[in-house]
């Protein structure tokens, strides 16, 4: 009887102290549940920051992940339409399923650009809401932050003191970081992408993008097109050209060297580039690259 009670209590502790199991897609998302979630929160990102974002493997050991998760957090914008949900049929975790309780995709929290009129494959591979790459842009993680305290306090109703307060600390930081990279402007200088990556930010930051090193997006880049491109940056003196981790650089570097312009490495998720492993250092190299 003693053992009885014993092993009930155990399991009774483990259940009252257990920590929030919660997946998030990317390492941003990553990094915000556990500046908001605290020790109440067990975060483990699915996809790694040096791969494509829109094609990660769903290999097996994701699927084991994702059958013990209480909360997925997602992108949205279907920026994981190509690999998440072969893993989230595979896992059988009805508590995670989209429109499920412990489902929370934050592009509802942002008024996302780049919506194409019409969606045929003649424009390459576009995504139907909308650009989902805003998490490049500084001012959109507050909304998505509120949006997860949100989700975890629903979830948790016993720790929401503690979300909101994370918050609160959170929103802190990230307002006084955004007034201190405010201090530095490249409003009005012009770039160009390799792909549409980087549009929240050039926009934030006051810059223009006048043309992207694929010709579509999903399309690798034509002769032609290069040529055209290389043109354009020399009538508009382009002299930086934005080049993600996960592309060739092949062509950034040939385009460079007809134009005199400079190829900047910049992060499109946090821990993309060595010294972007914080949120902080992430937004602080994404402004110093683009404005460099």
């Amino acid at each position: 009887m003693k053992k009885l009670l014993l092993i009930s209590t155990l399991l009774l502790a483990s259940t009252l102290f257990a920590k929030m199991q919660v997946a998030t897609t990317y390492n941003y998302l990553g990094e915000v549940t556990k500046a908001i979630g605290g020790e109440e929160v067990a975060v483990t990102v699915l996809a790694s920051p040096k791969l494509d974002p829109h094609f990660i493997v769903p290999k097996p050991s994701l699927i084991g992940k994702l059958r013990r998760e209480d909360l997925l957090i997602i992108n949205g914008g279907q920026l994981e339409i190509g690999w998440l949900p072969p893993l989230l049929k595979s896992a059988h975790n009805s508590k995670i399923n989209a429109g499920a309780k412990g489902f929370l995709d934050v592009s509802g929290a942002v008024n996302m650009i780049n919506k194409p009129q019409s969606v045929t494959r003649a424009f390459g591979d576009i995504h139907p809401d909308g650009n989902p790459h805003f998490a490049t842009d500084i001012h959109n993680i507050l909304p998505i932050a509120k949006l997860i305290s949100l989700k975890l306090s629903l979830l948790d109703p016993t720790h929401k003191a503690l979300f909101e307060n994370n918050y609160q600390k959170f929103e802190t930081e990230i307002k006084a970081l955004i007034a201190s990279l405010e201090q530095s402007s490249c409003q009005g200088k012009k770039v160009v992408q390799y792909h549409a990556l980087f549009n929240y930010a050039i926009n934030a930051e006051g810059m223009q993008s006048i043309g992207t090193i694929e010709p579509l997006p999903g399309i690798t880049p034509s002769s032609k097109h290069t040529l055209q491109l290389i043109q354009l940056m020399k009538a508009e003196d382009v002299k930086t050209i934005l080049q993600d981790v996960y592309h060739e650089k092949k062509t950034a570097k040939f385009i460079a060297a007809k134009t005199g312009a400079k190829v900047s490495i910049v992060p499109h998720d946090v821990g993309a580039v060595e010294g972007s492993e914080t949120l902080e250092k992430f937004y602080t190299m994404v402004h110093a690259r683009l404005c460099q």
